[in-house]
């Protein structure tokens, strides 16, 4: 079972103004090949399906509390969308066209299959597939496609992160970047110990080093490099047998923290009244309440 708290990893400024191509852009972070949804899907069923957990319990608890970071990841992503769409449009009677603007957006989806809010696609309006789930039940094959999964996601978040200027997801993808990165060398260690091979020095990684993006820096200040987390109350806390010793890019202590991280409040969207979202007026919401009223 998952249990859910309502709020976001790490606080994303709010913008008097979005910016609907870096919308379009961020998309692909979220349901792209590499993007957080394959991420999470990946490791979910991975864990779902793991054979032998008590055996390999470590093993077992490392992706299973990486996925329940994944989902934070997905939220996370999604609802940076949903704040670079703010202000791309504005009230008023349809026959002025208030949607205008996205005849001339590069993803007309966020305009037309949602209320101009995240996609479960790519930045191309592919729809996200289960196709790019591998689960092979192979333990170290499992892991080393996640490391090489990590890889290719770490590679997305550095271009879209160099093909906008926007704070809010410059935040986002700073803090992304720090974690996705500490994933990479938890899977590489898990690799390890499951073989003795440092994958690291077999295969060609882009550098973990984050210093050079300036929206990560406020997240490695705050050691968020060296932190797994396990997201359970007793369960998956045996992480601890494989997130040990030294961080390898920092020579910092790693640290295995019990729960779920501190979080930010969730934004709440504002009504859309020319996207029909979400569709209650001021008549039906009194209604609304008179009948959730009628039942205290």
């Amino acid at each position: 079972m998952f249990k859910r708290v309502n709020k976001i990893l790490v606080e994303l400024p709010i913008p008097e103004h979005g910016d609907m191509n870096a919308a379009a852009a961020v998309q692909e972070l979220l349901g792209g090949k590499y993007g957080e949804m394959s991420t999470l899907n990946n490791y979910m069923f991975q864990s779902f399906n793991f054979r032998g957990k008590k055996k390999l319990k470590p093993f077992h608890d490392l992706v299973a509390s990486i996925t329940a970071e994944e989902f934070g990841h997905v939220e996370l992503v999604s609802t940076a969308i949903n704040l670079l769409s703010t202000g791309n449009t504005v009230p008023s009677g349809p026959d002025t066209a208030p949607l205008q603007n996205g005849k001339d957006a590069r993803y007309s989806l966020h305009f037309t299959s949602t209320a101009q809010t995240a996609y479960p696609g790519d930045s191309m309006g592919r729809p996200w597939t289960g196709e790019f789930v591998t689960n092979t039940g192979n333990l170290v094959a499992d892991l080393l496609f996640n490391f090489m999964l990590e890889i290719g996601a770490r590679t997305h978040k550095m271009r879209v992160y160099e093909m906008t200027t926007h704070p809010t997801a410059l935040t986002m993808i700073g803090y992304l970047l720090v974690r996705g990165g500490t994933h990479i060398i938890a899977y590489a260690k898990a690799i390890e110990m499951a073989t003795g091979v440092d994958v690291t020095k077999m295969l060609p990684v882009p550098s973990l080093d984050n210093s050079k993006f300036d929206y990560a820096k406020p997240f490695i200040e705050q050691g968020l490099f060296n932190v797994l987390y396990t997201w359970g109350e007793e369960d998956y806390r045996d992480i601890n047998q494989i997130w040990k010793g030294k961080n390898p890019e920092t020579g910092e202590q790693l640290k295995v923290i019990h729960g779920t991280p501190e979080g930010a409040p969730v934004p709440d969207l504002p009504e859309l009244p020319e996207e029909f979202a979400p569709g209650i007026d001021r008549d039906d919401y009194q209604r609304i309440l008179k009948r959730l009223q009628s039942n205290l």
